[in-house]
């Protein structure tokens, strides 16, 4: 959306794959840019890259954007517009509603998702039809005031439960596009996070 000042707090978890050159080249080639990185000098996990960026993130609204493009950032307005209208705090951008372009992948991760998403609504009481999405934006304010923990792909439900017990938090959903990788293209998600985040729905709305 025009008018809309922004900046990129970009987290580099100490890849190895010339990753910190292409950013420093294209930083330093658009200086009137506003980018903020930051690097791991040892690798620490999605959830660990994500804990630091929320902690610099200095603007009304933070959103998260993986590197690897599944999600288009041209649809940030998509989840921008229930906020700007005031009705929303944060909002998360389903995969699996509205009629926007989906790559065709695993059967077995989707019924994980949404095995995932629906132990996750019973225990937050909330009706997501996409729990484990990256796409989450959220008012500053309410995400920065959160403790977050989990190091790895245990993010998303944590910070799900731990969204959900904001006193008055007005959460919203928008239907977006998913141009999802195979492992042959870099896909590092398994089984073993699938457990996790299992764990993870447990100890975040009963022991936290």
């Amino acid at each position: 959306m025009q008018g809309i000042e922004k900046e990129v707090v970009i987290v580099n978890d100490c890849s190895t794959d010339g990753t910190e050159e292409a950013i420093l080249k294209y930083k330093n080639a658009n200086p009137q840019f506003p980018i903020f990185y930051v690097k791991h000098e040892v690798n620490k996990g999605k959830g660990a890259a994500l804990h630091t960026g929320i902690r610099y993130a200095t603007g009304d609204f933070v959103i998260i954007q993986d590197a690897d493009l599944e999600y288009d950032p041209r649809e940030y307005n998509l989840l921008l517009q229930p906020m700007l209208e005031g009705m929303a705090d944060v909002v998360f951008g389903s995969r699996f509603m509205g009629g926007n372009p989906h790559r065709i992948l695993f059967f077995w991760h989707s019924i994980g998702n949404k095995v995932l998403t629906t132990l996750s609504n019973a225990f937050t009481n909330l009706n997501l039809t996409d729990m484990e999405t990256c796409y989450k934006l959220f008012r500053r304010d309410i995400i920065q005031s959160l403790d977050l923990r989990e190091n790895r792909f245990g993010f998303e439900p944590e910070v799900t439960a731990k969204i959900a017990r904001v006193p008055g938090v007005r959460i919203y959903e928008v239907g977006i596009s998913y141009y999802g990788r195979t492992y042959a293209e870099g896909k590092k998600i398994s089984w073993v996070d699938g457990v996790r985040a299992i764990y993870c729905i447990v100890k975040y709305n009963l022991f936290s």
